[in-house]
């Protein structure tokens, strides 16, 4: 795990400034510290921030890479699983490795089989840049569930790219200003896939490759996708196997995945918390091993929230070495800011914050890699969302009776998630049920938070958005190819594969504030062989009766304690503001900081009489826990964006970028 960084000019005679490719490596020291490393050629520039865990040799494994041929150039973010056999074969065929990376696969796979034919081979998380000079080309390509983060823009003359927004930044041709669309997606937390805050700063889609090729004088830029979640129309499904086929495919697939992240010249730690997902994980990876496992918890103190003792009875159960962390609610928000400069866009929960001051624990221990159960609810129909889902359009067959009961079931499970993770009241936005055929429940809290956005963005933002519709900006990004003719279940987890997984979960609450401390983590739920796999259970392999992760449950039956094996799923996350006075009042600080009628007129962003109303909606009488919930994330929100534009716009991000470079010792 890395981080990447470059850009390509136009005109190939443009020269590339070192000290500028340096300074964008160096913003991002905290995703390598171990090294960094730059390359031109024709107008092209690479540069590399590197956290070694492949081999280790400082200098044999220095990125980029440039080809003997001179041919290509390459520098890549994240991990390829099973490269061995991969190189075992290349090198068969007379390829001749210089080091001992994973990367550098790539490098020989590509003249063989071009990128259409090399990516099928790689495996794992990942994102990477490879300029051909023979095509004048540049590839952008990121992993198929967006595990690793990519982003990209265009100035005059040319295209920047990188692993975090702040290292586009540090190119001075890019400019740093606020998107309204973006802005009122920030504030509504559930973001338009490909695009985030910045104007004119785009993503690389998880599964998608940029294809930038240069054309007299002139860059020429395709998007495409080279793979895509495959639910299966429903009518193509077939005749449903036997049971126990499916829950040996999965335990198959998913013990080849651990085994495969477990690969590593460091040590492999994981996380655990009370969940089904990354107690597997523990599980397996003991197994695995014929040393000890260690595994680390975040506990709140907040016993509704807390799951440090089912956490404490699994690593009991495997002999793990077990490290728990306990964090105080008002502590949290001590880290806030600097969480937001690290996530580079808003959080509605302060679970960004409790995961990076874990990476932060994890690396003080010496560990730089650990596994994570993220990818298990995706597959497997974990969230309440999908229950919710499954039943009000999957269900139709159920007697009335069958009904009430999973109306009860549903009302009395999901009370803690209401505001948050389910809305308070049902929502149908007319462009995703178009698009889906029924609004569905993950997006509704976020979209009812929506219709607040107006009433708080500044006048000239909000006349410009007079006619957005949020809906139908996200409606738009969803393939209608890949939802037609499927299941409910397939629709609603597919909707969020495409949006809470890459937007969120795998951003915020993953990479970004993981890789704040230099600590790589591997989620081998996301493994694609498992992925496709698990597209093509029944649904009801899925989400069982009132069980949901079925198939899972059964496949690590002998490996989870009774307590965790029966436990319904219980979402993690971090209690909200209005849970704990001091947690509160720890929010009410940084409003005052960035909320106030000063702040908001220096940013113009937002309208300080919509942040003012929201409080007092929050603090009266009659406002409801759910909606309160709520109005925390819509707090959380609205510091968010002023302090992104402290960190981003106010802040000179070039100036500060060489600044690093200097403090680092890094030189071209």
């Amino acid at each position: 795990m890395c981080g990447i960084a470059g850009f390509i000019y136009a005109d190939r005679q443009r020269p590339v400034d070192p000290d500028t490719l340096v300074a964008m490596a160096a913003i991002q020291y905290h995703r390598g510290p171990d090294g960094f490393g730059w390359q031109a050629m024709d107008g092209v520039g690479f540069s590399h921030a590197r956290l070694s865990i492949i081999d280790l040799d400082e200098e044999r494994g220095r990125q980029p890479f440039v080809s003997a041929d001179k041919r290509l150039m390459m520098t890549k973010n994240g991990e390829l699983y099973d490269y061995q056999r991969i190189r075992a074969n290349l090198s068969a065929e007379g390829a001749r490795f210089l080091t001992k990376s994973d990367s550098e696969i790539v490098m020989h796979l590509y003249p063989k089989h071009g990128l259409d034919g090399t990516l099928p081979h790689l495996r794992g998380e990942f994102a990477f840049a490879l300029f051909d000079r023979d095509e004048d080309t540049l590839h952008l390509v990121r992993d198929r569930f967006g595990i690793k983060p990519l982003y990209w823009t265009e100035i005059d003359g040319g295209l920047v790219f990188g692993s975090e927004l702040k290292v586009l930044f540090a190119h001075p041709d890019v400019k740093r200003e606020f998107d309204s669309a973006g802005l009122y997606h920030q504030l509504m937390q559930t973001m338009v896939p490909g695009t985030t805050a910045f104007a004119g700063v785009h993503q690389i889609k998880p599964g998608h490759a940029l294809t930038i090729r240069r054309r007299n004088g002139k860059l020429e830029i395709e998007d495409r996708r080279y793979w895509d979640m495959p639910f299966p129309e429903e009518s193509a499904r077939g005749e449903p196997a036997d049971e126990q086929e499916y829950i040996e495919g999965v335990r198959e697939r998913l013990i080849e995945a651990v085994q495969l992240r477990m690969e590593a010249d460091v040590p492999v730690g994981c996380y655990l918390s009370g969940g089904i997902d990354s107690c597997s994980i523990v599980g397996m990876a003991a197994a695995s091993t014929q040393g000890s496992v260690r595994a680390y918890t975040i506990g709140f103190d907040n016993a509704e929230y807390d799951e440090t003792a089912i956490a404490r009875e699994m690593a009991e159960a495997v002999n793990a070495e077990h490290d728990v962390m306990l964090l105080e609610a008002d502590h949290l928000y001590d880290h806030f800011e600097e969480t937001l400069w690290h996530t580079e866009r808003t959080i509605y929960n302060t679970l960004g914050v409790a995961k990076l001051l874990m990476s932060r624990h994890v690396n003080e221990t010496g560990y730089k890699v650990v596994m994570t159960g993220e990818g298990s609810d995706e597959l497997f129909g974990g969230y309440p969302a999908f229950r919710r889902d499954m039943f009000l359009h999957g269900l139709d067959h159920l007697a009335p009776e069958e009904r009430a009961e999973w109306e009860a079931m549903l009302a009395e499970s999901n009370k803690l998630f209401k505001g948050a993770m389910l809305a308070e009241e049902s929502l149908d936005d007319p462009a995703l049920t178009d698009r889906v055929g029924f609004t569905p429940s993950c997006l509704q809290p976020w979209l009812a938070s929506g219709e607040r956005v107006p009433g708080l963005l500044q006048a000239d933002r909000r006349a410009a958005l007079a006619d957005y519709k949020p809906g139908v900006a996200i409606a738009e990004t969803l393939d209608a190819d890949s939802l037609a003719g499927r299941h409910p279940l397939d629709k609603a987890q597919y909707v969020w594969i495409k949006t809470m997984l890459e937007g969120q979960i795998l951003t915020w609450g993953g990479d970004r504030v993981d890789m704040a401390n230099a600590m790589e983590a591997r989620p081998p739920f996301l493994d694609h062989h498992l992925a496709e796999y698990a597209a093509q259970l029944p649904p009801s392999m899925r989400i069982h009766g009132r069980t949901e992760k079925y198939v899972l449950r059964e496949a690590m039956k002998g490996l989870l304690p009774e307590t965790l094996y029966k436990r319904e799923k219980f979402a993690f996350m971090a209690p909200p503001a209005h849970t704990d006075p001091k947690k509160w009042g720890a929010m009410r600080a940084l409003a005052d900081k960035y909320l106030n009628a000063d702040a908001v007129k220096e940013a113009g962003l937002l309208d300080h009489a919509g942040v003012e109303a929201i409080f007092e909606l929050h603090e009266a009488a009659d406002t409801t826990a759910a909606t309160q919930t709520q109005l925390d994330a819509v707090i959380n929100h609205m510091i968010g964006v002023q302090a992104l534009f402290h960190h981003f716009v106010a802040t000179d991000v070039p100036a500060q970028a060489r600044r690093r470079a200097e403090e680092l010792g890094w030189r071209a």
